[in-house]
Order: structure tokens, then sequence, then C-alpha cells
């Protein structure tokens, strides 16, 4: 095992993990829980991601890179089926649950 990134928190640490998953990169988060013991540790922990295989390491930094870029925000767009404007950050419509169309379909 790999020690791979300090999350900030439970939730980021998480969410790496998950995002390495979906890249079939298998990870651990250890000392998620740490925080509960703050009267007998130092309470400065924070949790920590951990790639199970080394050889990973490369491609890993790489994902951890776009994890970590500051996502862009959508364009708002209008649904197909009803024609309501919706915000960028939604895919689906507010008003009738119509999905936004794909970038091949507008």
């Amino acid at each position: 095992m790999q020690k791979f990134y300090e999350a900030r928190d439970r939730l980021q640490a998480v969410m790496l993990r998950d995002h390495l998953a979906v890249n079939q990169i298998a990870s651990v988060v250890l000392g998620d829980y740490l925080s509960g013991a703050a009267g007998e540790l130092s309470a400065i922990n924070f949790p920590v991601v951990w790639l199970v295989e080394e050889g990973d390491l490369p491609r890993a930094r790489q994902l951890l890179s776009e994890f970590l870029a500051p996502q862009a925000a959508a364009a708002d767009w209008t649904c197909p089926v009803c024609g309501a404007q919706v915000e960028g950050d939604f895919a689906l419509c507010w008003q009738c649950g119509g999905t936004r169309p794909t970038e091949e379909n507008t």
C-alpha cells in the first residue's frame, strides 16, 4: 500500500476514493474516524487515502489533479421536453423531469 493523499475531511476522502474507484484504482481511507478520539489524540487528525497498488500512483496523481481542479460552471440549458430554462448545474428539468440534452443531440 502507498500513502497517497491527506484529505481535509472525511467527505473529501470518500469522494476521492470513489473517484479513483470509478477509474479502476483501488484505494482505502484510513483515519477517517480519528476525530472521535480527539481527547486522547492530537486534535489535528485528517483522513488519509491509501492506494492498494503502488503501481497505480502515476495515474492516481493525474486523477487527483482532475479531482482538485475547480469545475467550470456549466451553461444554462433549455429543456427539450417542456421548454423551461434550467440552470447549468442541474441535469434534470425542475418542471417536468426531462434530461439535459447531450452534446451530440444539441
